[in-house]
């Protein structure tokens, strides 16, 4: 197989959450352990801290995997979606994984986990896995899928686990409260073992329960200031909490015997973007007019992006939108504003929401647009209608953004 012909296999192999909603969702750890045992376990032979959260957690991610580089760690990242390259999810020192690991990966493993079936997802985590302990890293970043108790990379022992925050999403597989939620999202907490937790968002007697079964160590960031002088390269409102997340990580992880100074500390969170490679963030493609990339897709998230978008200076804001079908709307599109000029669209993915659907749903809130059935046609159509005092935005969706990016 080449490159392309591995990644069909892959990406064909059980519905995949990102592509096909929820036939993906594994209620349990089954599969991801018998995979493990047929491997040797490599995720017992690297040391790992283990990121779950509804946002933030890819950011978190990235920074502390700028920071242990910064401090001559060999460093894995495992983070999930890619926006354009499958390789994007597994990176050792900001380096993708070759095209040909994946390969080999696949061709030697396809036959023997035949019995299991895995899904994309259990395939994606196994490899990554595989691969780490292979290239002996230092340190793995390891983000969850969705959730964390039921997520196949719950099977690790970390250093560290971290939860950076709570909001309602995917509540159709991990609950419609924010308690509920809480619940999943605790399941990585290990026992023995520290946890950070960003923000609370009105969970602590939640994690305090299960941090206090688990005989783990509990240690809440909203409580901590932020050295003044501590700055991270990301932009984006939202990233002042996950540079606290991570800055409180960092003080327990000195606490654990990692050897990280605060000048590398610095360093790595203001050389994240450089030395890490992460796009979607409030990512500036281009100025005059100014193109603003997000990915944020849930209403906490939204709701932050938005309120960014407000302390920019334009005179028009243009809005190319999409979403996916199974994401609730409702509380969403009360958040954007009705003075923008919009351009719907649908992403190339079966989970698309269509783009006159979304456009009907929409002037239901008073925003008024035109549909397009491309993201690039919304975007060119977009670029032509802006002037250069205005700002672009472009989102709803990773996989709008991955589009044009």
């Amino acid at each position: 197989m080449n490159y392309t012909e591995t990644l069909d296999f892959l990406f064909k192999q059980l519905p995949m959450y990102q592509r096909d909603g929820s036939a993906a969702f594994k209620k349990t750890l089954n599969n991801i352990l018998k995979i493990s045992e047929l491997l040797g376990q490599p995720e017992k032979g690297f040391k790992s801290i283990h990121i779950a959260g509804t946002n933030g957690k890819g950011s978190t991610a990235h920074m502390l995997a700028s920071i242990f580089q910064a401090a001559g760690y060999k460093t894995g990242l495992y983070t999930s979606p890619h926006l354009k390259d499958f390789r994007e999810r597994i990176k050792i020192n900001g380096t993708e994984i070759s095209e040909e690991k994946v390969i080999s990966f696949v061709e030697n493993h396809h036959e023997i986990f035949n019995s299991i079936k895995p899904s994309f997802f259990e395939w994606t985590v196994a490899l990554a896995f595989q691969y780490f302990n292979e290239e002996k890293v230092d340190i793995a970043i390891i983000e969850t899928g969705m959730g964390g108790r039921l997520d196949s990379t719950n099977i690790i022992k970390p250093e560290l686990s971290i939860i950076t925050n709570i909001g309602l999403d995917h509540t159709q597989f991990l609950g419609n409260t924010k308690e509920l939620i809480a619940k999943e999202k605790a399941g990585i907490i290990k026992e023995n073992t520290p946890v950070v937790i960003g923000n609370s968002s009105g969970q602590k007697e939640v994690f305090n329960s299960v941090a206090k079964e688990k005989k783990s160590s509990i240690i809440y960031a909203e409580d901590i200031e932020v050295p003044k002088d501590l700055a991270t390269d990301l932009k984006g409102n939202y990233q002042k909490e996950n540079l606290r997340t991570v800055y409180v990580s960092w003080l327990e992880l000195r606490k654990l015997g990692f050897k990280i100074s605060y000048p590398q500390l610095k360093e790595g969170t203001e050389h994240t973007q450089t030395s890490t490679g992460l796009k979607g963030r409030w990512q500036v493609l281009q100025e005059n007019p100014k193109v603003v990339l997000e990915t944020a897709h849930n209403e906490d998230g939204l709701r932050i992006a938005l309120n960014q978008v407000k302390d920019e200076t334009f005179k028009q804001l243009h809005m190319v939108l999409g979403f996916v079908n199974d994401k609730d709307l409702r509380n969403i599109l009360n958040l954007f504003p009705k003075d923008a000029n919009y351009y719907f669209c649908k992403a190339n993915i079966p989970r698309a929401m269509d783009e006159k659907k979304l456009q009907s749903i929409a002037k239901d809130y008073k925003l008024e647009g035109s549909s397009y059935i491309t993201v690039d046609e919304a975007f060119k159509s977009a670029l032509m209608s802006a002037e250069k005092e205005d700002l672009i935005y472009v989102g709803g969706s990773n996989f709008v953004v991955a589009e044009i990016v």
